[in-house]
């Protein structure tokens, strides 16, 4: 089988792998539980490819994500569920519905989006899935008013998008000065807790959990994206440490000989350029 461009021979590719007795004995031992954080970890390959502007890492990692998508489908296929041509087909059918200013007819396009139409569009398709959920016999899950914000997002992401959904009803301060008052309030009973005479492991994860919360709050008051706020520090960090690695390589030591003391010098000294 030679390579090609035509992403048919990925779906090829992937069906050879999952055959039995001749295929790949990894990949038919894998589930859709196991190939989950695969999935994840392509993702966030993908979005570090460009944070860091290369996009030749960038073709190879949207490659690899497309496989994941190719790979989710390819068991459902198996499965009788769907193939990779219905995931195609789901998609392309809901990005021409809620573009009629775009895919429309010439009325369409020339009146542009209107107001109340994405709305529409989202109740239409909510009650086309009920109906299809129902024809196949599955369960219409009720959903709360949070179940837009997948739980599997990282927890900082995931604390800014429910803070951010629960405003869109009123639940939310007006401004960030009481959002600084109530990461005062959480440090302080984080500190209680750790300074009592019997800590407990528990408590201390539920108080650093809700200062993490509410610094996520203050980070969406002030309009910053608090992943990419924290990110920037971790690359921060990355940098001076690297400082750190490389004194001790000129000066004929080892990070584990230098003493904290020797440490924060050079730290200071890289935060200073």
């Amino acid at each position: 089988m030679k390579p090609a461009r035509d992403v048919s021979r990925l779906v090829e590719i992937m069906a050879a792998l999952r055959t039995p007795v001749t295929g790949c004995p990894w990949d038919l031992e894998q589930t859709f539980e196991t190939i989950v954080p695969y999935t994840l970890e392509e993702a966030y390959e993908v979005a570090d490819a460009v944070r860091q502007g290369d996009m030749d890492d960038l073709r190879e990692e949207l490659g690899d994500l497309l496989l994941q998508v190719v790979y989710h489908a390819r068991m459902a296929e198996e499965e009788d569920h769907f193939d990779f041509a219905d995931v195609v087909e789901a998609i392309t059918k809901k990005m021409i519905r809620r573009h009629p200013h775009v895919f429309g007819d010439e009325d369409a396009r020339s009146s542009g989006m209107a107001k109340g139409m994405w709305d529409r569009i989202k109740a239409e398709e909510k009650a086309e899935r009920s109906a299809r959920r129902e024809a196949l016999g599955l369960p219409d899950k009720k959903k709360r008013f949070l179940d837009d914000v997948p739980a599997l997002f990282p927890a900082l992401v995931e604390a800014e998008k429910l803070q951010r959904r629960a405003s869109k009803v009123g639940f939310d301060w007006g401004d960030p000065v009481p959002v600084l008052a109530k990461i005062r309030e959480e440090t302080r009973e984080l500190e209680a807790e750790l300074t009592s005479g019997n800590p407990d492991r528990a408590r201390i994860e539920d108080e650093l959990g809700d200062t993490l919360f509410a610094l996520a709050n203050l980070a969406r008051h002030l309009d910053i994206d608090p992943e990419a706020a924290l990110k920037r520090t971790n690359t921060k960090f990355r940098t001076r440490f690297a400082a750190i690695e490389d004194h001790a390589q000129d000066t004929g030591t080892t990070l584990d000989a230098m003493t904290l003391d020797e440490m924060e010098a050079v730290w200071q000294a890289a935060k200073k350029k």
